[in-house]
């Protein structure tokens, strides 16, 4: 699954503040049912127009990862959930959009990797059947 979310009239000091970013990275893979394995990286971005610059950061976690970018002057901010593991995307949506103080969103789900689960499901009914064949012999 891969939620997309992009953030509109956003808290401007959450946008600017590193640990709050980076607060926020480090606690939401567990938030909701992930697994954290490495540490939050965060960056501060300058760009050649102001309202271009905010910070960007993210986390690796064991089904994939999690990103975010901020523009503060924009109080716009983009996030990215992507994981090979389902999840509730409604509930991280929830508290994403409390986090930031979101007042306007948009987001979307990609379902993602749907050929590797149908090859999955596939591979195990050979092997059950493979089994069931066995043990009747």
């Amino acid at each position: 699954m891969h939620l997309i979310i992009d953030g509109y009239e956003a808290d401007v000091a959450k946008l600017e503040n590193e640990e709050f970013v980076y607060q926020f990275l480090d606690d939401c893979p567990e938030a909701i049912g992930m697994t954290k394995i490495t540490s939050p990286h965060v960056y501060v971005y300058q760009g050649p127009k102001p309202e271009d610059d905010g910070l960007s950061g993210f986390v690796l976690i064991a089904e994939s990862h999690i990103s975010v970018h901020t523009f503060p002057r924009r109080r716009y901010v983009n996030i990215d959930v992507f994981s090979c593991k389902e999840f509730d995307a409604q509930r991280a949506l929830r508290e994403i959009r409390e986090t930031f103080s979101l007042g306007k969103v948009r987001s979307w789900v990609l379902e993602r990797g749907l050929e590797y689960a149908d090859v999955a499901v596939a591979t195990r009914a050979v092997e059950m059947e493979r089994a069931r064949l066995f043990t009747a012999t």
